[in-house]
């Protein structure tokens, strides 16, 4: 059995943050970026005993930094594919200024504050080709729910691995009040983050979610 080490890996996505130039993009510096995220290292050791290791499509943990701190068009160009340098994109049907007017469910309770911690975390592919919103009832069923769009830039941040061809996943934590559900999904060799209908299944595209929250 592969032992996890939680410390090291909360470790491993400070310093991921860091290199990708966070702090700057939050008009912080390195050591103030490195101090606000500090404290989260408790509710993640916490939890450390019951954790496994990240696999394929799964992950303990993750840290979350929201748009509070950086804006969605400044965090999605930090995003690649896997092996990959082209940066990610914002799908052009997001009218301008649009994308900011789409925020968390309030079902979510999210925690307060810039930034916060999302655990036991699924790429969802099982939700491939299924109805976003027949995805949504099952996740629910299991006392789960979905993530935001700055959760699923985070699962991609820290694991690039987690968007893979015909392994994409739907952001269904972060709602217009419409019919769209965000999504991440690959295109010409990167990232893109767009929406798709919530009644349309598509067979390349899941349902991502969670298991827990905190600070």
């Amino acid at each position: 059995m592969t032992v996890f080490d939680a410390g090291t890996e909360f470790d491993r996505q400070v310093r991921t943050l860091v290199d990708l130039t966070y702090p700057a993009l939050a008009g912080m510096a390195e050591d103030a970026f490195r101090g606000l995220l500090e404290p989260l290292r408790e509710s993640v050791l916490a939890r450390a005993a019951a954790m496994e290791p990240p696999a394929e499509g799964r992950v303990p943990f993750l840290i979350v930094v929201t748009r509070a701190l950086v804006p969605l068009e400044e965090a999605v160009p930090l995003t690649t594919l896997a092996g990959k340098s082209k940066p990610g994109v914002i799908e052009r049907f997001y009218k301008p200024g649009e994308l900011e007017r789409f925020v968390s469910i309030e079902e979510l309770a999210l925690p307060d504050g810039a930034v916060y911690v999302v655990f036991d975390v699924e790429r969802g592919e099982e939700f491939c080709d299924v109805v976003p919103l027949d995805a949504l009832a099952t996740v629910a069923e299991r006392n789960r729910t979905p993530l935001t769009i700055e959760e699923g830039l985070a699962l991609l941040v820290q694991h690039p691995r987690a968007l893979a061809k015909n392994k994409c996943y739907s952001l269904a934590g972060t709602r217009f009040g419409d019919r769209r559900v965000p999504a991440l999904w690959i295109s010409k060799g990167a990232p893109k983050l767009g929406w798709c209908w919530e009644g349309n299944p598509h067979t390349w595209l899941g349902m991502a979610s969670a298991g827990a929250r905190g600070q």
